[in-house]
């Protein structure tokens, strides 16, 4: 009996088996990255992009600006905002990958600098995938390379044993490298990046070899600058970086604007219901977290605690995304008071002790005597307020 080697036909829905069609599964994925997410506007720029690249680059500085900020092309074609915010900003961070300097996004947590590196590695190199995640247990190898320890042992050093790191791999193919909270990382296992970005080699020692950098290659790195003091970085490393900060939204408009824009991304992909049904209930929860962050309401009269969370632009998305899933599941599929109120006491809460005095403070003084927040202050009471 003879046995078909063609793929057979299968649910992938009755056994979790993956579907042979690689392209039907790209459809199905979560989180996209950014330079298949966005595939159709990359490929619009550089149809239309007739200014000059650097070597290696896929989009000239202008179109890569272009991509992160949003724009319309002279065909019509429509360049989504990837960033809300200084356009010199981003200006800045294009023009450093385009130096010899490399990048180091920094801010206060959930300003964009993991989103804004994804999309600048994707439009400059085509490839976001080089990435090293930095934590207290990042090993050197994570940046340098290790070593496939069965090959090892069976031939011992060379270079069909060596494990490349996905910098080596930019190094040696000219693409850009991402390293996400660089101060996380140990400062030892940082200062391995000293000769990378200065001298634009990589030394093997135990090949007696070495791999150089190759036009094209520069590295962004993100820090949170809360961060301060846990690993800090050394002068000698911090002098190989143009530091760019990224700001919080300067308006509760704009940050309206990006809560807006992101969960309509992330709602079309778990299919939920579509936004504008709920731009009041997200312009509430912008307003909360401003005047919490900032330790003043709106109008300037009254001044108040701030709680120990950042209550950034990132957890905004993240609670109006919840409310959304609320909505649609256990809802009219219409945003309201109530699927916000419980995500809006998590974001705040974060301290039992401390944060629950504030936000109780806040919603009897403030959100208690705000015209047309009546719902909003019900449903925060029954969420455990």
């Amino acid at each position: 009996m003879s046995v078909s080697a063609e793929p057979t036909s299968v649910d992938p829905r009755r056994n979790g088996s993956v579907p042979a069609d690689t392209g039907a599964a790209r459809t199905d994925t979560l989180r996209p990255h950014a330079e298949h997410a966005f595939a159709d506007e990359l490929a619009a720029l550089a149809a239309q992009d007739d200014r000059p690249r650097p070597a290696r680059w896929r989009l000239s500085p202008w179109a890569v600006a272009t991509y992160l900020l949003g724009g319309t092309l002279p065909d019509g074609t429509v360049i989504t905002p990837k960033y809300v915010g200084p356009r010199r900003v981003v200006e800045v961070a294009v023009t450093t990958l385009a130096t010899d300097r490399a990048l180091l996004l920094l801010g206060v947590p959930g300003t964009a600098k993991t989103w804004v590196s994804e999309h600048l590695a994707a439009a400059v190199s085509g490839d976001s995938t080089l990435l090293v995640q930095g934590t207290a247990g990042t090993p050197e190898e994570a940046i340098r390379y290790g070593w496939n320890y069965a090959r090892l042992l069976a031939h011992g050093p060379c270079r069909d044993a060596l494990v490349p790191s996905p910098v080596m791999r930019a190094m040696a193919e000219g693409r850009t490298a991402r390293v996400e909270e660089l101060t996380r990382i140990p400062a030892d296992v940082q200062d391995s990046l000293i000769t990378i970005l200065s001298e634009k080699t990589l030394p093997i020692p135990e090949l007696g070899q070495e791999v150089q950098a190759v036009r094209g290659f520069n590295l962004i790195a993100t820090a949170n600058d809360r961060d301060r003091g846990v690993n800090e970085l050394s002068s000698a490393l911090r002098r190989r970086f143009n530091t760019v900060v990224l700001p919080l939204p300067e308006t509760p408009e704009a940050e309206v604007d990006i809560v807006t824009r992101r969960v309509e991304q992330l709602g079309r992909s778990l299919d939920l219901p579509a936004v504008p049904d709920g731009v009041d209930e997200i312009r509430r929860v912008v307003t909360v977290f401003r005047e919490l962050r900032e330790g003043l309401t709106a109008d300037g009269r009254t001044k108040l605690k701030s709680p120990s969370g950042t209550l950034s632009t990132a957890e905004a998305i993240s609670v109006v995304t919840g409310g959304l899933a609320l909505a649609a599941h256990f809802g009219d599929g219409v945003l309201r008071a109530g699927d916000v109120a419980a995500g809006v006491l998590g974001a705040v809460v974060r301290d039992p002790a401390a944060d629950r005095v504030v936000w109780q403070e806040y919603l009897e003084t403030v959100v208690r005597e705000r015209d047309g927040w009546s719902d909003f202050y019900r449903a925060c009471r029954e969420a455990g307020a």
